[in-house]
């Protein structure tokens, strides 16, 4: 893939002994076969590898600690790394330096039930922590399809097709443990539900990309399972009718669970890598979580908008298998879109607008795909105005990569315009740096950078990411 190149030039030398020291150390905890490298030096973005000099594998805060002291100590870049499913090149090693494996770390420290709150490790992940909570009627909602690490998401401040009702990570991290690039360990908050004392470090860390800190622990909010829980899928004849529901649908205030999309190329790759038969039209697929008669309220008035706007009857899906099946095949939509060009790279891409420009920001870009010379595919948690373009790639074909950062580029500029964001929950990475500007404004990306250099005044910690130049 000819995706941009950075050049050799700027890794950063690693000093003499120092990977001596880490061997010593950790032992057959740090590695530097190139195997270990090239694994953590890639992930599903189309960038080419870009290795560290060497991979540690953390199974403490302390260990975090002395890494982050020692490379602080003699300015070499540290890179945090959860399961690696970043879809922007956030875990790159740009400029060299040391990956700091956290997926050893992935034990549960406390689940308070009577509290709704957990705190776990940054190793593990959500289908770990539901799989282990699930006795005390309690869940974790945040589900960004990935099976991601708690400390990635929050890293990352990722959401996904529950956000629409419980939030993002933004709004369920209640607290943290954090390494700091000189290796001091701080807590940012208690497990109190509000707090008026001081800054709010949580907040500052959630989103930060592994650029401020590094985090080890997180503290979360849990939720009762719902009573009940009912889905169904609506398909529409035009993808303008399936998302004008979605607009109706959030401003009449109807509490739905999740809210989802899927284009006509998304779910025949859905049908066809998940052994599916949905129709092959534009489809939303709802969840609605309550009592049965709350349940009952919500579909019918669902049922109703969605009518006005050209869709057909629900189909629903109410055995907890058969609900399991479609979502599953929807968190397989990226993979199953890979299927439609065997052997492609894919560029993917996300934005958020406000609710009532959706419609507007899908249509234009999805006339715009319409013309590229590869296949697309649009999905979207649009019930909070996110959705994701998948281009499927030639990876020998720079035309093609040349010509879907052009689409990418005014999909994004479509979104600032309308008062979005260049991205709703990948992260910026590498690949949204150049829209920071855009975006936030000069001063805003200076106060930005201030706020780096306080924290990590060596960038050390994931450097040239989010802020450009840094």
């Amino acid at each position: 893939m000819n995706a941009p190149e950075f050049s050799q030039a700027i890794r950063r030398p690693v000093p003499e002994g120092f990977l001596e020291a880490l061997a010593a150390q950790f032992g057959d905890r740090f590695s530097t076969a190139h195997a270990v490298r090239e694994h953590h030096g890639r992930d599903e973005s189309p960038y080419p590898p870009m290795l560290p000099d060497g991979v540690v594998f953390a199974n403490s805060t302390d260990d975090v600690a002395w890494v982050a002291r020692h490379c602080h100590a003699h300015k070499v870049p540290l890179i945090p790394y959860g399961v690696g499913s970043s879809l922007e090149g956030h875990l790159l090693a740009v400029q060299g330096g040391i990956t700091l494996d956290l997926s050893g770390m992935n034990q549960l420290v406390a689940v308070n039930p009577e509290d709704f709150t957990a705190t776990v490790q940054a190793g593990v992940t959500r289908k770990q922590l539901n799989e282990e909570i699930r006795n005390t009627g309690l869940f974790f909602p945040i589900d960004p399809g990935a099976d991601a690490s708690l400390g990635g998401m929050a890293a990352t401040r990722a959401s996904g097709t529950n956000a629409v009702r419980y939030g993002t990570m933004r709004e369920n991290v209640m607290s943290l443990k954090v390494v700091t690039a000189d290796g001091r360990i701080i807590e940012t908050a208690n497990r109190a539900r509000k707090s008026s004392a001081g800054y709010d470090l949580t907040r500052i860390f959630v989103g930060s990309e592994g650029t401020l800190g590094i985090i080890t622990e997180v503290t979360i909010r849990l939720y009762p399972q719902p009573e009940a829980i009912s889905a169904a899928i609506c398909n529409f004849p035009t993808l303008q009718d399936a998302v004008q529901s979605v607009i109706e649908v959030i401003q009449m205030g109807v509490p739905v669970a999740r809210v989802e999309f899927m284009d006509a190329w998304a779910v025949k790759a859905t049908n066809a890598y998940s052994k599916l038969s949905l129709k092959e039209s534009p489809l939303l697929l709802f969840e609605f979580h309550g009592s049965p008669a709350g349940v009952k309220e919500q579909a019918e008035v669902v049922q109703a908008i969605t009518r006005d706007n050209g869709g057909m009857d629900f189909e629903w899906a109410e055995q907890p298998e058969d609900r399991s099946r479609l979502w599953t095949a929807r968190h397989n939509a990226y993979f199953a879109g890979l299927q439609l060009r065997p052997g492609c790279r894919s560029s993917t891409t996300d934005v958020c607008v406000p609710i009532s420009r959706l419609a507007e920001c899908v249509s234009e870009t999805a006339a715009e795909l319409d013309q590229a010379s590869f296949p697309y595919t649009i999905v979207g948690h649009v019930g909070d105005g996110n959705f994701h373009v998948l281009m499927l790639l030639d990876p020998d074909n720079p035309e093609e990569w040349s010509e879907s950062e052009q689409l990418n580029r005014r999909l994004v500029e479509r979104a600032i315009a309308m008062q979005g964001t260049c991205t709703g929950e990948h992260g910026v990475g590498l690949h949204k740096m150049e829209f920071m500007r855009a975006e936030h404004g000069q001063d805003a990306l200076d106060l930005m950078s201030s706020l780096k250099q306080a924290f990590d005044p060596h960038n050390i910690l994931n450097p040239g990411k989010i802020i450009p130049q840094a």
